[in-house]
Protein backbone atom coordinates (compact mmCIF):
# COMPACT_ATOMS: atom_id res chain seq x y z
CA UNK A 1 0.00 0.00 0.00
CA UNK A 2 3.01 1.96 0.67
CA UNK A 3 4.38 1.63 -2.27
CA UNK A 4 1.36 2.86 -4.41
CA UNK A 5 0.66 5.83 -2.46
CA UNK A 6 4.26 6.84 -3.13
CA UNK A 7 3.67 5.80 -6.96
CA UNK A 8 0.61 7.73 -7.15
CA UNK A 9 2.30 10.96 -5.04
CA UNK A 10 4.98 11.11 -7.39
CA UNK A 11 2.72 11.15 -10.61
CA UNK A 12 0.79 14.05 -9.03
CA UNK A 13 4.19 15.54 -8.00
CA UNK A 14 5.32 15.27 -12.12
CA UNK A 15 1.84 16.82 -12.77
CA UNK A 16 2.31 19.47 -10.86
CA UNK A 17 5.66 20.50 -11.69
CA UNK A 18 4.32 20.11 -15.38
CA UNK A 19 2.26 22.88 -14.29
CA UNK A 20 4.91 25.04 -13.28
CA UNK A 21 7.16 24.72 -16.54
CA UNK A 22 3.67 25.75 -18.28
CA UNK A 23 3.81 28.91 -15.73
CA UNK A 24 7.83 29.85 -16.78
CA UNK A 25 6.32 29.21 -20.55
CA UNK A 26 4.23 32.42 -20.13
CA UNK A 27 7.41 34.51 -20.26
CA UNK A 28 5.21 36.91 -18.06
CA UNK A 29 6.83 37.98 -14.29
CA UNK A 30 3.84 36.95 -13.12
CA UNK A 31 3.47 33.20 -14.50
CA UNK A 32 7.37 32.94 -13.85
CA UNK A 33 6.90 34.07 -10.24
CA UNK A 34 3.80 31.48 -9.75
CA UNK A 35 5.69 28.55 -11.49
CA UNK A 36 8.76 28.89 -9.17
CA UNK A 37 6.37 28.77 -6.09
CA UNK A 38 4.44 25.83 -7.78
CA UNK A 39 7.63 24.37 -8.71
CA UNK A 40 8.59 24.28 -4.84
CA UNK A 41 5.74 21.95 -3.83
CA UNK A 42 6.74 18.98 -5.89
CA UNK A 43 10.56 19.25 -4.50
CA UNK A 44 9.26 19.63 -0.86
CA UNK A 45 6.72 16.91 -1.85
CA UNK A 46 9.89 14.36 -3.09
CA UNK A 47 11.86 15.76 0.13
CA UNK A 48 9.28 14.58 2.58
CA UNK A 49 9.00 11.41 0.63
CA UNK A 50 12.60 10.36 0.91
CA UNK A 51 12.73 11.81 4.78
CA UNK A 52 9.40 9.12 5.22
CA UNK A 53 10.80 6.14 3.42
CA UNK A 54 14.26 6.79 5.04
CA UNK A 55 12.74 6.49 8.56
CA UNK A 56 10.16 3.63 7.67
CA UNK A 57 13.27 1.59 6.63
CA UNK A 58 15.07 2.36 9.76
CA UNK A 59 12.41 1.32 12.38
CA UNK A 60 11.78 -2.01 10.21
CA UNK A 61 15.74 -2.79 10.32
CA UNK A 62 15.62 -1.76 14.33
CA UNK A 63 12.33 -4.12 14.28
CA UNK A 64 13.36 -6.94 12.38
CA UNK A 65 16.45 -6.75 14.86
CA UNK A 66 14.54 -7.32 17.52
CA UNK A 67 12.02 -9.81 16.34
CA UNK A 68 15.00 -12.34 15.51
CA UNK A 69 16.00 -11.37 19.27
CA UNK A 70 12.66 -12.23 20.29
CA UNK A 71 12.54 -9.10 22.26
CA UNK A 72 9.64 -7.07 19.92
CA UNK A 73 7.15 -5.39 22.51
CA UNK A 74 3.86 -7.20 22.99
CA UNK A 75 0.73 -6.08 24.17
CA UNK A 76 -1.33 -8.62 22.99
CA UNK A 77 -2.47 -9.30 26.63
CA UNK A 78 -3.59 -5.36 27.49
CA UNK A 79 -7.20 -5.02 27.32
CA UNK A 80 -8.58 -2.97 24.12
CA UNK A 81 -11.68 -0.91 23.98
CA UNK A 82 -14.52 -1.59 21.39
CA UNK A 83 -12.51 0.38 18.80
CA UNK A 84 -9.31 -2.24 19.04
CA UNK A 85 -7.29 0.56 20.56
CA UNK A 86 -5.78 -0.23 23.95
CA UNK A 87 -7.38 0.59 26.94
CA UNK A 88 -6.41 3.92 28.22
CA UNK A 89 -5.24 2.76 31.96
CA UNK A 90 -3.58 -0.37 30.61
CA UNK A 91 -1.85 1.91 27.87
CA UNK A 92 -0.50 4.56 30.50
CA UNK A 93 0.54 1.49 33.10
CA UNK A 94 2.86 -0.47 30.25
CA UNK A 95 4.45 3.39 29.39
CA UNK A 96 4.89 3.88 32.90
CA UNK A 97 7.05 0.56 32.90
CA UNK A 98 8.97 1.14 29.16
CA UNK A 99 10.22 4.71 30.63
CA UNK A 100 11.18 2.93 33.51
CA UNK A 101 12.86 0.79 31.70
CA UNK A 102 14.87 3.81 29.29
CA UNK A 103 15.98 5.48 32.78
CA UNK A 104 17.69 2.17 34.02
CA UNK A 105 19.51 1.71 30.63
CA UNK A 106 19.39 5.12 28.58
CA UNK A 107 21.86 3.85 26.34
CA UNK A 108 20.18 0.87 24.84
CA UNK A 109 18.23 1.67 21.93
CA UNK A 110 16.13 -1.12 22.20
CA UNK A 111 14.21 0.37 25.82
CA UNK A 112 13.86 3.71 22.98
CA UNK A 113 12.55 1.51 20.66
CA UNK A 114 9.89 0.20 23.18
CA UNK A 115 8.95 3.45 24.62
CA UNK A 116 8.55 4.94 21.28
CA UNK A 117 6.36 1.95 21.10
CA UNK A 118 4.29 2.96 24.60
CA UNK A 119 3.79 6.38 23.40
CA UNK A 120 2.39 5.29 20.24
CA UNK A 121 -0.02 2.85 22.26
CA UNK A 122 -1.05 6.02 24.02
CA UNK A 123 -1.91 7.93 20.66
CA UNK A 124 0.74 10.28 21.22
CA UNK A 125 2.70 10.18 17.45
CA UNK A 126 4.36 13.07 17.69
CA UNK A 127 6.55 11.74 20.71
CA UNK A 128 6.46 8.67 19.19
CA UNK A 129 8.47 9.71 16.52
CA UNK A 130 10.86 11.81 18.16
CA UNK A 131 11.64 8.49 20.95
CA UNK A 132 11.57 6.26 18.14
CA UNK A 133 14.58 8.57 16.42
CA UNK A 134 16.70 8.12 19.44
CA UNK A 135 15.82 4.62 19.32
CA UNK A 136 17.56 4.90 15.79
CA UNK A 137 20.45 6.74 16.80
CA UNK A 138 21.78 4.78 19.34
CA UNK A 139 21.37 1.88 17.43
CA UNK A 140 23.70 3.41 14.63
CA UNK A 141 26.02 4.83 17.29
CA UNK A 142 26.24 1.03 18.40
CA UNK A 143 26.66 -0.76 15.16
CA UNK A 144 29.50 1.79 14.14
CA UNK A 145 31.14 0.94 17.62
CA UNK A 146 31.28 -2.93 16.52
CA UNK A 147 32.38 -2.09 12.81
Amino acid sequence: MALLLTAALIVYLFLLADRAFALFKTGTGVGIALGAGVLLLPVLGIWVVVVTWRNGLQVQRLSRQLDTEGALPDVSDLPRRPSGRVDREAADAWFGERRAEVEADQENWRVWYKLAYAYDIAGDRRRARETMKKAIELEAAERSRAE
